[in-house]
């Protein structure tokens, strides 16, 4: 069943030729089970067990300053968070954390430190549940078949694994940057910069005398 923060008024009720919900629950269930699988089962285990004997022998970390995942960071962070979001799988939103006791954000501390000392992650932050968004380039869901292959999965995630992917990406934006050359999912540049660099290139190139190709690559 689609939630009602993602409904709209183009609002499918048939997938694959079915209407009942929970044939398509099914269905999507199947499809998105295919997504979440290796292509090659032998080769997905033995790139898992050479991860494993990787992490055995690393030497070394950068989250073992564990003193900044303090109270008053996880406060900051829970209240700049955005509201309206979707309820995780055990029913917690963002209001909920906004509105508790102040007591929280001190458990969560300790919680999270916890967890950067003994490195392992709670089961719960590793639950959560799928929702079928249709593709943008769908535009009329009722005068086309629709496929599950017409749907992508948007991962509803715990809010407390959130709040701790906030302080763990605190620590470390310290050591890690990106090329200048990237656009993408990075923090102050954007679409725009990214066609005027091209622009930029392309005019170059003409200027000069030289052919300009380009090659888009949707992924």
């Amino acid at each position: 069943m689609l939630c009602s923060k993602f409904e709209s008024s183009n609002k499918c009720n048939q997938v694959e030729g079915c209407v009942d919900p929970d044939v398509i629950a099914q269905k999507f269930r199947n499809h998105f089970k295919k997504s979440y699988t290796a292509n090659n089962v032998r080769r997905g285990k033995e790139l898992k067990e050479e991860h494993y004997v990787m992490r055995d022998k690393h030497c070394g970390s950068p989250d073992s300053d564990i003193s900044h995942v303090d109270t008053e960071m996880i406060s900051r962070f829970i209240i700049d968070m955005k509201r309206g979001k979707e309820a995780d799988i055990d029913g917690l939103t963002v209001e909920h954390l906004q509105h508790s006791h102040s007591v929280a954000s001190v458990l969560l501390s300790k919680l999270f430190r916890l967890i950067l000392l003994t490195r392992r992650i709670p089961s719960g932050f590793q639950r959560s549940y799928v929702v079928p968004i249709s593709l943008p380039k769908i535009k009329h869901c009722r005068t086309k078949a629709m496929t599950c292959d017409d749907f992508r999965g948007i991962a509803i995630s715990p809010i407390l694994s959130k709040v701790f992917e906030h302080c763990l990406l605190k620590q470390l934006l310290s050591i890690t940057k990106s090329e200048n050359s990237q656009f993408g999912f990075k923090k102050g540049v954007s679409c725009s910069h990214a066609i005027y660099t091209i622009r930029n290139i392309v005019d170059r190139r003409v200027s000069q005398g030289f052919a300009a190709n380009l090659c888009a690559i949707d992924l």
